[in-house]
């Protein structure tokens, strides 16, 4: 239930931003358990958004309502914190369905951070945006997925959003059909390539 949930997401960070000064940030709540900042796995550099786990859900709680929207200490940048609903929070029975859906002719340059904003500016049920990239490479395979947490969103995004500009080109959006297993975990799966496909 989301009473378990005790890590925030945290994104918008500056290339420089790493695990201890995060912890510069929230360390004198004395209820911090951990930090880490996803970093992309090719090239080692951070892909602007991490995890931050503290002691209960009531902490992480105030952690949300307390910081987010505020000044990051010595930068002009505003924290940008959200429940995780991936990674350590996530149970496999959430309760939340699936609404994803498939968003194709994407620019190389999409990252997953990219393509999520894009979406996240219209739409406050955004839970996260993946783009799909070779294995081998780690180029952008040029597609990718975008979950909604509601559904009505999700069918508006599909007419809204379709041929809407994500960088440099225009996005085609159809519906995703998530395996039958946990659905985008699986997804997530397949694109870092942690399970080949059959």
């Amino acid at each position: 239930s989301l009473e378990e949930v005790r890590t925030l997401w945290i994104g918008d960070l500056q290339f420089w931003v790493d695990e201890s000064y995060l912890n510069s940030c929230f360390a004198h709540t004395g209820e911090l358990v951990s930090i880490k900042i996803i970093r992309n796995k090719i090239t080692g550099l951070p892909e602007g958004y991490g995890f931050v786990e503290f002691v209960s859900h009531a902490a992480a709680e105030r952690i949300l309502q307390t910081y987010n929207g505020t000044p990051m200490p010595g930068t002009e940048q505003m924290f940008r914190l959200n429940w995780a609903s991936f990674g350590a929070g996530e149970r496999h029975n959430d309760p939340g369905p699936d609404h994803s859906i498939f968003v194709g002719d994407l620019a190389p340059d999409v990252t997953d951070y990219l393509l999520q904003e894009t979406f996240r500016a219209h739409y406050p049920s955004v839970r996260g945006a993946k783009v799909v990239t070779d294995p081998n490479t780690g180029r952008s395979k040029g597609y990718g997925f975008v979950k909604f947490s509601d559904e009505t969103e999700r069918n508006r995004a599909m007419t809204e959003m379709n041929g809407v500009y994500c960088s440099t080109r225009a996005m085609r959006i159809s519906a995703a059909t998530p395996k039958k297993t946990t659905g985008f975990q699986q997804q997530y799966a397949v694109a870092k390539g942690l399970i080949p496909l059959l």
